[in-house]
Order: structure tokens, then sequence, then C-alpha cells
């Protein structure tokens, strides 16, 4: 069977300080291992330095939030004021007047007029062309053919 032996406090606290120093020589060790690697130094010394330094918490009274809050919203005001300035808006629709319509009707009619006179020649020869065909080509049938082109050609003229 062991033994049990009974340690006093201060043998105790004696060791637990020089493990503790021992294990800060080893993490200065890692550490410079680390730098030479070029990787970041250990985390546990960053950790624990930073409560000691960063226990206060800063915070903001709340007159300076709202002057903050207000400055942001000016800011915007001006980003979406110079945002919306390149859109103009479209131009009316153009409406028109009585007498442009009328006018432009009174012109429509007179191209059609002038179109309709001058088919009124072709359509008149083309009946008269058929009917002068039909009676030569009664009368002779041998030269029905040239007779067509004869009676044909005046009537274009």
């Amino acid at each position: 069977m062991p033994q049990t032996q009974k340690h006093d406090p201060e043998f105790l606290h004696a060791a637990l300080i020089g493990l503790q120093h021992m294990l800060g020589a080893i993490e200065e060790r890692i550490a410079d291992l680390r730098g030479k690697l070029g990787g970041q130094p250990a985390p546990g010394k960053a950790a624990a330095a930073a409560p000691a330094t960063a226990a206060k918490k800063r915070t903001m009274s709340a007159s300076a939030r709202r002057r903050i809050g207000l400055a942001q919203k000016k800011r915007w005001a001006a980003f979406k004021a110079a945002k919306a300035k390149p859109a103009a808006p479209k131009p009316a629709k153009r409406v028109l007047s009585a007498e442009g319509r009328a006018r432009i009707i009174a012109a429509t009619k007179k191209r059609w007029a002038a179109f309709r006179k001058a088919q009124a020649p072709k359509a008149a020869a083309k009946p008269a062309a058929k009917k002068a065909a039909k009676t030569v080509a009664k009368k002779a049938p041998d030269v029905a053919a040239p007779a067509t082109v004869a009676a044909a050609a005046p009537a274009g003229e």
C-alpha cells in the first residue's frame, strides 16, 4: 500500500509558483518559435493581457448618439438628392391641333385624288383594249395576236 503524505500549504504554494514560472518560460519559447515561423504570438498571453487594459466599457451619451444619427440622416438625404437629380421628368405628350389635323386631311385627300386621276386612263384603257381584241378576234382569227397589240398601243398613249 502506498503511503499518503500530508503536505503543508506553504510547500504546495511554492510548488505552484515554480510550475507557473516554468509555464511562463515555455510560453515565451513557443511565442519565439512561432515568430520565427511567421505565425502569430501565443494566444494565451494576448488574451490574458487584454482584460486588464479593456476592463472599462465605453459608453456614448444620448446627445452624442442623437448628433451622430442626425448627421447620418443628413448625409443620406444629400446622397439621395444627388442621385435623383439626373432623372429628368418626361416631356409632355404633344397634341395635334384641329387646324393641323384639317390640313393633314386635306393634303391626304389631294394626294389620293391625284393618284386616282393618274390611274383612271389606265383603268379605262384596259376594258377598251379587251373589247377591241374580242371584236378583232371574231372577224379575223388568223391575225388575232397582232391586232391585240396594235389596239392596245394607241389606247395607252
